[in-house]
């Protein structure tokens, strides 16, 4: 039988579950390899693994071919869903990886839409949509048998949204419960618990209660009591903690999970507390938690440093507040920008880790460049004397603006060794002023005379402070 298929072979009419000798048939050159489930187990273990370091604290094969995340509480750190999901399918096709991703609030719709849902390669459920989103969806999705699965189809059932009105009693009477159990956890009516992926070597504390714990003050005793621990497990190993993930086991099997990232390796049990305790809002301990895990998903060597001499200013540590608010507002947001070696100003600058080291390379000083640079150029009406002279007036944004001084022109060419397009490609940028003060850095595509080097059009694309 054929475990997968490529998208060519899928072309050319096979699929999965076909008998090989009905597709050497259809197709007589098919190149054909012997399935290895227990390496492609591990490879899903791998791919589990690199995303718990990287993701979200809570990651679980989903054999035969998934990976099922728990992204609740650690998808604002990636700049909310849709940019994770962008984020993550670009990281998979760079490395070679087919995938498709879906995000919903149970584990079995995400399941049903990421096999099922064809349209895009990512798709986002909206919050309270799961019903709505899964009639549509074959009766496969349910993750049933092969065999309740041709029973149902027998008796006219052909989709999800054909069961959710269906009297249960009967389907259970004839298919038994895993039917209704299926539905009603990709429902969200049964809780279905995913027991996390923890790979060898992992430092982690635990602490269970006698009685379970729902007070902010509680919990922050325990986080205090893990993190000492914890500390006290990195330091015996010389090591730090770059990402910490606290797990609140619920006496109703939920997880509630916390991510905290830090900008460089840390062991320090008062900063790391407070890094926790500030999350302690974000968590919902319901009828209380019974179990409480402390883990440092990401560790690197940590070595005491000697001190300078006292005829040495230290330089000042802003580790704690990048780290605050990195993961108050996600570690996107929080950057600083480095200069690129490229005359073309939008490819000039890059963003970079708020503590990433110098790259060694300057910015240039030879012409003034504005303060804040527009995300795109945009067109302006205007008037100049071409081919060399400034405009005498602009119109942007539906302002008209005069100009009574400027400085120009400032020729960029184009970077022929990145696109044919940009062989012969030219701006003219001018510094002007206008009468208020304001100042503008504008550009004309083209030389002024030679029509392939540009279309002549005026566009603004910075401004002065």
């Amino acid at each position: 039988m054929i475990t997968a298929a490529c998208e060519l072979a899928i072309g050319q009419g096979l699929r999965i579950g076909m008998p090989v000798s009905k597709a050497q048939a259809m197709v007589p050159d098919l190149r054909i390899e012997a399935a290895d489930p227990a390496a492609d187990h591990q490879s899903l273990e791998r791919l589990g693994l690199w995303l718990l370091q990287r993701i979200a604290p809570i990651v679980a094969v989903d054999p035969p071919d998934g990976v099922v995340i728990d992204v609740t509480g650690a998808d604002h750190l990636h700049g909310g869903e849709e940019a994770l999901l962008e984020m993550l399918l670009g990281r998979l096709t760079l490395s070679g990886i087919t995938a498709h991703l879906a995000i919903a609030d149970t584990w079995g719709a995400a399941h049903a839409l990421a096999r099922h849902h064809r349209k895009t390669k990512a798709c986002i459920a909206l919050p309270g949509s799961t019903a709505s989103v899964l009639a549509p969806l074959p009766l496969a999705a349910l993750r049933l048998p092969p065999a309740t699965v041709a029973g149902l189809l027998d008796l006219g059932f052909a989709t999800i949204g054909d069961l959710i009105d269906t009297p249960r009693a009967p389907l259970t009477l004839r298919f038994g419960p895993d039917l209704c159990r299926r539905l009603d956890q990709a429902l969200g009516a049964v809780g279905e618990p995913i027991d996390p992926l923890r790979p060898e070597g992992l430092i982690e504390v635990r602490r269970s209660f006698a009685e379970p714990i729902g007070a902010a003050e509680t919990i922050a005793r325990s986080i205090t009591r893990l993190v000492t621990d914890l500390c006290t497990a990195l330091e015996a190993r010389g090591e730090g903690a770059r990402r910490l993930d606290l797990l609140c086991w619920r006496v109703d099997n939920r997880i509630e999970t916390v991510r905290v990232g830090l900008a460089v390796a840390q062991r320090d049990p008062k900063r790391l507390t407070r890094l926790l305790c500030n999350k302690i809002p974000s968590i919902d301990p319901g009828f209380g938690i019974e179990i409480m895990t402390l883990t440092a998903a990401l560790a690197e060597p940590l070595v005491p440093r000697q001190a300078t001499t006292l005829l040495e200013q230290a330089p000042p540590d802003i580790t704690d507040l990048v780290d605050m608010l990195s993961n108050r507002v996600g570690h996107r947001a929080v950057y600083r920008l480095a200069p690129v070696a490229s005359d073309v100003p939008e490819r000039s600058v890059t963003r970079i880790g708020a503590l990433s080291p110098d790259q060694g390379i300057g910015w240039p000083g030879h012409w003034p460049r504005p303060s804040r640079l527009l995300p795109r150029p945009e067109p302006i009406d205007t008037m100049a004397l071409m081919p060399d002279h400034p405009p005498n007036w602009i119109s942007w944004r539906g302002i008209r603006y005069r100009v009574v001084r400027a400085d120009g022109p400032e020729r960029i060419f184009g970077e022929w060794w990145k696109r044919d397009a940009e062989a012969k490609a030219v701006r003219d940028y001018f510094c002007i002023e206008d009468e208020a003060g304001h100042r503008f850095w504008i550009f004309r595509a083209g030389d002024g005379e030679d029509a392939t080097t540009g279309s002549h059009c005026w566009f603004i694309h910075g401004v002065f402070g």
